[in-house]
């Protein structure tokens, strides 16, 4: 069984629908509204264990109900909350999520979030130094992130970051990655590059091979001076929250396979994905993902 750490987000997910998005100062009638587990972090360590890896996840929730119920569903899901910190003082972190037309408007206040520590990190190297696959993102504080990079590096551990939400980060620090795993828009943004930019050749002058996401129509990965694409697979979109972070979570899971089927069966999941409501809701099995890739 594939052994994946993630390191990153555990939020409640406050979700409404609607049929188009509310200007500023307007206010409309929504069509539902619910609340799902979320967190970029939460959510790819969702996605890893139901695809079939043993998930630990290293994060933290807040001394509230948000914070019970979060922790509880991880459990249920079959992740090691081992290192999943419960901040006295503090809140859990929340998504405000509104979807409409099959796209989706997301405010994060990132609460116990924020509290995520190098120290944190580094108490956790016995699970990341087994792991066949390290995941970190950004919604937790950047010197975690290094953190997890560093000592990911240090074990010989593959660290995949995804770079979202993205900002510039040290040369030094991308270059300890493994993978990275951007869209087009955060790739340039990593950079401090022009956001117009071709993506292929920011791609070959990323400081680490990229595979980068473009949502339906795919994804493209760097293989030697090269780039390779992976087209996407058509789908009836019903919502899109949550499709990076399987795509994230298939990749670490398949690594083993290596990178060309890892991509395509991350692309398969996160296809699946799109077809159902939620974050986590939509994420399919292993199981599921092998009869659609049968089928396709």
């Amino acid at each position: 069984m594939t052994r994946v750490v993630v390191v990153g987000s555990i939020n409640m997910d406050l979700v409404t629908l609607a049929r188009r998005f509310a200007g500023p100062g307007e206010t409309i009638l929504g069509e539902r509204f619910l609340t799902v587990h979320g967190g970029k972090g939460a959510n790819q360590a969702v996605a890893a264990a139901r695809l079939g890896a043993e998930v630990a996840l290293v994060g933290a929730v807040g001394d509230d109900a948000f914070g019970s119920e979060l922790h509880a569903g991880l459990a249920r899901e079959g992740i090691s909350p081992e290192h999943v910190a419960r901040i006295a003082d503090c809140g859990s972190g929340t998504a405000s999520i509104t979807v409409a037309g099959g796209e989706n408007q997301i405010i994060v206040v990132p609460a116990a979030n924020a509290r995520v520590t190098p120290a944190q990190v580094e108490r956790a190297q016995a699970t990341l130094a087994r792991a066949d696959a390290i995941l970190v993102q950004m919604e937790i504080p950047l010197d975690a992130v290094e953190a997890t990079l560093r000592l990911g590096h240090r074990l010989g551990r593959p660290v995949i970051l995804n770079p979202a939400p993205a900002q510039p980060l040290p040369v030094e620090w991308l270059q300890l990655a493994r993978y990275l795993t951007p869209n087009q828009h955060e790739l340039a943004i990593l950079l401090g590059a022009d956001t117009h930019a071709d993506f292929r050749s920011l791609m070959l002058r990323a400081p680490a091979p990229v595979v980068l996401t473009r949502g339906g129509e795919g994804a493209w990965y760097r293989d030697g001076d090269d780039t390779v694409h992976q087209p996407g697979f058509k789908v009836e979109v019903v919502d899109t929250t949550g499709a990076g972070d399987t795509f994230n979570a298939a990749l670490a899971v398949f690594l083993h396979e290596g990178l060309p089927d890892a991509v395509r069966k991350a692309c398969a999941a996160a296809a699946l994905s799109v077809t159902r409501l939620g974050a986590q809701g939509g994420m399919p099995t292993c199981a599921e993902l092998d009869r659609w890739l049968a089928q396709h």
